[in-house]
């Protein structure tokens, strides 16, 4: 499978990607991703090979993906070229896309949820039920709104 190289200092833009959604993901959670005593390009490499799956879109109105680790690209199938700027939709069968959408305006609305479940689909065509993901929206340093990200460590195939 075809991955982005590793984040690191070099790679301004992916560490800041990750510095993003790990410092929104504790500021709508108040958890922690990855250790908090890492340095950003450690804490980006810990996100991008972490063993749950982690993804996150912008806020086109047809949102693309913007990031997804090493766990998301296995489970969905995809490489990160792949994943990078598909609509993040396509992650959803059509006739669940209505729900999905529903969940994304419950998010942008209240911040997060951390209890959502549903069935998501590989670029194979495998479905899998996501259990227990947390949903939150991404925002930069000023508090402006740069997408949603998703988590999760529990799925079962369908």
């Amino acid at each position: 499978m075809s991955v982005v190289p590793e984040p690191s200092a070099h790679n301004h833009w992916l560490v800041d990607q990750a510095a993003r959604i790990i410092a929104s993901y504790r500021h709508w959670t108040g958890r922690h991703l990855v250790d908090p005593a890492l340095d950003p390009a450690a804490a980006a490499r810990a996100l991008y090979r972490a063993p749950f799956v982690v993804l996150a879109h912008d806020t086109a109105a047809d949102p693309v993906f913007t990031y997804a680790n090493l766990t998301a690209q296995s489970l969905f199938e995809r490489s990160w070229r792949e994943l990078i700027g598909l609509p993040s939709r396509y992650s959803a069968e059509p006739l669940v896309r209505e729900e999905r959408a529903r969940l994304l305006e419950q998010v942008a609305r209240e911040g997060y949820t951390d209890d959502y479940s549903g069935v998501r689909i590989s670029a194979s065509g495998r479905r899998f039920r996501v259990r227990r993901a947390t949903v939150w929206n991404v925002i930069d340093a000023s508090g402006a709104l740069c997408g949603q990200a998703a988590s999760f460590a529990d799925w079962e195939w369908l």
